[in-house]
């Protein structure tokens, strides 16, 4: 088990960490959420003895982590994939680890199998892609079997595959009763792999509970209502019975109802009560991105502003339109439409001249349209006529009188 208890940490005038206190059990995978900036990866050194707090302590089983003894083979951690010298390959990075904490060689070829790396183990690693790399960081926490493992982005520059992978690895090592703290940005795989969440903000511990929990605390339920279209005064009709019966409804962009502080049987309830049709009742539950937003809106440091151009873009000569928007682009199973035509002809395809038709020989870029060189003894049909000699001019009396 890993438990901080007042965690501080300053750098000078800054204060990465403040007061941080939490537990993260065996049998579980703990979520460590928070805004870029707000201490998780100081979190993670601390715990590792990477970085010294500035008051209150990080203990793993009851240690500080430079007092385990033989940490290494306790604790399994992948905080930088790219911390690998690149001159070595794949098999000797993990083998100098397995040599420096007494692990048998042949564990090496173990988690070089369990990571997918076995065709590549003797490839230097500064050749790998960061997928690659990732999974030879995963493969360096797994090496001496710990019971503890921490994760920084784990998922980052894997494929669908390779996410997969790492979301049922994470649930098997919890599962055999092992500690998992991982940190990750991407809300839908903590969705799917968390069982309970730590999530800070500057610092400071904002939450520390299940994933059920957190979406339902910082969440607001509600129904979607929708009734025919073609009938306004019966969405009106039903609009004022919730109302009535202490529901608050809002309007939806779609023309549905948002209607919240009512059971879906009750305003069904209504819905017959008061003879409105109803073409959709279906209830909303928030996920975890909604709920992070909400929480953490208050605590990111780095915000995005509409980009203005600075001025930069020309001006439109008097006279022309500005182009108008494409209808539908943006929007999903939208495609290009098929390239205008221009002077009556199609554009160019690729290794065509323009203007030049389906079957016609190319034309040279230089002058006159080449014609190829027809069979001996027959006429070519790509020649271009042969000019008219020039008239000669009559002889006059002179002439013939020499």
């Amino acid at each position: 088990m890993i438990e901080a208890v007042g965690l501080t940490k300053r750098y000078g005038a800054k204060t990465a960490v403040y007061n941080l206190s939490f537990q993260v059990r065996p049998g579980a995978v703990t979520g460590f959420l928070g805004p870029n900036g707000s201490g998780k990866s100081t979190t993670m050194r601390m715990i590792l003895g990477l970085d010294n707090p500035t008051s209150g302590q990080v203990t793993i089983g009851g240690y500080p982590y430079r007092k385990l003894p033989n940490a290494s083979r306790q604790v399994g951690a992948l905080l930088d994939a790219k911390a690998v010298h690149g001159g070595r390959t794949a098999r000797n990075h993990l083998l100098s680890l397995a040599q420096l904490s007494g692990i048998p060689a042949r564990r090496v070829d173990e988690v070089l199998g369990v990571v997918g790396l076995q065709d590549v183990a003797g490839k230097r690693s500064k050749g790998f892609s960061l997928g690659m790399g990732q999974r030879l960081g995963i493969a360096a926490a797994l090496l001496g079997d710990p019971q503890v493992l921490l994760f920084d982005e784990p998922v980052n520059g894997l494929d669908p595959e390779g996410i997969l992978w790492v979301r049922n690895l994470m649930k098997s090592l919890a599962a055999e009763g092992r500690t998992v703290f991982v940190s990750s940005h991407l809300m839908s795989e903590m969705a799917l792999t968390a069982d309970h969440l730590i999530v800070i903000g500057r610092g400071q511990l904002l939450a520390d509970m299940s994933v059920t929990d957190f979406i339902s605390a910082n969440s607001a339920d509600f129904a979607r209502v929708r009734t025919p279209g073609s009938e306004p005064e019966q969405r009106e009709k039903l609009t004022t019975a919730l109302t009535e019966a202490g529901g608050q409804v809002l309007p939806e962009q779609d023309g549905a109802l948002r209607v919240m502080g009512l059971p879906l049987p009750r305003i069904s309830d209504i819905a017959h009560e008061t003879d409105v049709r109803l073409w959709e009742l279906s209830p909303h539950q928030a996920s975890l991105e909604e709920a992070y937003m909400r929480m953490t809106q208050g605590a990111v440091d780095y915000r995005s502003t509409t980009d203005q151009r600075a001025g930069l873009q020309q001006p439109l000569p008097p006279g022309v339109q500005p182009p108008m928007p494409v209808p539908g682009q943006g929007q999903p199973d939208w495609y290009a439409p098929p390239p205008p035509q221009q002077g009556g002809q199609p554009f160019a395809m690729p290794g065509q001249m323009p203007g030049q038709m389906p079957g016609q020989p190319p034309a040279s870029p230089y002058g006159a349209p080449a014609a190829p060189a027809a069979p001996t003894g027959q006429p070519n049909p790509y020649a271009q006529p042969a000019a008219a000699p020039a008239a000669q001019p009559a002889p006059t009396k002179s002439e013939d009188a020499r």
